[in-house]
């Protein structure tokens, strides 16, 4: 993966505008929406068990978070998952709040068993709670992992058959056999509500354009990353920061990937 890869994946992004069906959370469902925007993408936000599997057959990706988690929307997030796997469209799960809850961890357990996902997107607690390493998580943060868990994602990665990422002031990105480390970002970006399910978003938008899910994801967080160091270049406080990130994700050219993207191999 070169630094040019980074930048045709992202020009593409910009070019086709794949959609990107969410089932998603109240919280951050327009936050998520706009984000998509931003990063080229068009997003569909639609959760009626009447319609997700149609829906689903129409987009790029499909994007499932159970930050605000039900009966009614485990069945659509099923659903559209299905439809996904038979069409072979990617499906990223952002597991918010995995191991603060029986619900929400045997939901995200249930959708990794029902499901192929694509791509897991979840912060180090969540992971290692689903990896089976002794995560630990504090409401819908993360309160730390017992271990390595660059280690953890690869073995956890290997063994689900999916790309892993973990997201915190390093993102991990690994198949299992590849691990990449994503060190653009900002500290600002923790101190708004929401940020982890807009990095599912872009991730689902350049997903929908490479085959490559490790090359997918870590462009992913790169250009969100680049757009959080600008926005905080230019921020006075965490709501003008917020509006700022969505500008520097709208303005960010493909070729700042070439110049500006952080990402390691270990």
């Amino acid at each position: 993966m070169t630094p040019a890869q980074l930048s045709e994946l992202f020009a593409r992004v910009r070019k086709n505008h794949p959609l990107v069906h969410h089932i998603t959370n109240y919280v951050t469902v327009n936050d998520c929406a706009n984000i998509t925007i931003c990063a080229g993408g068009a997003p569909i936000m639609a959760d009626a068990i009447e319609e997700v599997a149609e829906m689903t057959g129409i987009v790029g990706a499909l994007v499932l978070n159970i930050g605000t988690l039900n009966h009614v929307q485990i069945e659509s997030m099923i659903a559209a998952g299905r439809k996904a796997n038979e069409l072979e469209i990617p499906i990223i799960l952002d597991p918010v709040g995995a191991g603060a809850t029986r619900f929400r961890t045997d939901t995200a357990r249930r959708l990794l068993e029902e499901l192929e996902i694509t791509i897991l997107k979840g912060n180090v607690g969540e992971i290692g709670v689903l990896a089976g390493a002794d995560g630990k998580v504090r409401g819908v943060d993360s309160a730390g992992l017992t271990g390595d868990p660059v280690e953890i994602a690869k073995a956890f990665a290997i063994r689900a058959g999916l790309t892993v990422v973990v997201s915190g002031a390093t993102d991990i990105v690994t198949d299992g056999r590849r691990a990449l480390l994503v060190e653009n970002g900002h500290k600002m970006m923790g101190g708004i509500s929401g940020t982890g399910c807009m990095a599912a978003s872009v991730t689902g938008a350049f997903a929908a354009e490479s085959g490559d899910t490790v090359m997918a994801a870590a462009a992913a967080l790169a250009a969100f990353g680049i757009a959080g160091e600008r926005a905080a270049a230019v921020a006075r406080g965490p709501y003008s920061f917020k509006v700022a990130l969505f500008d520097e994700l709208a303005g960010l050219k493909p070729d700042d990937l070439n110049s500006a993207a952080k990402i390691r191999s270990v």
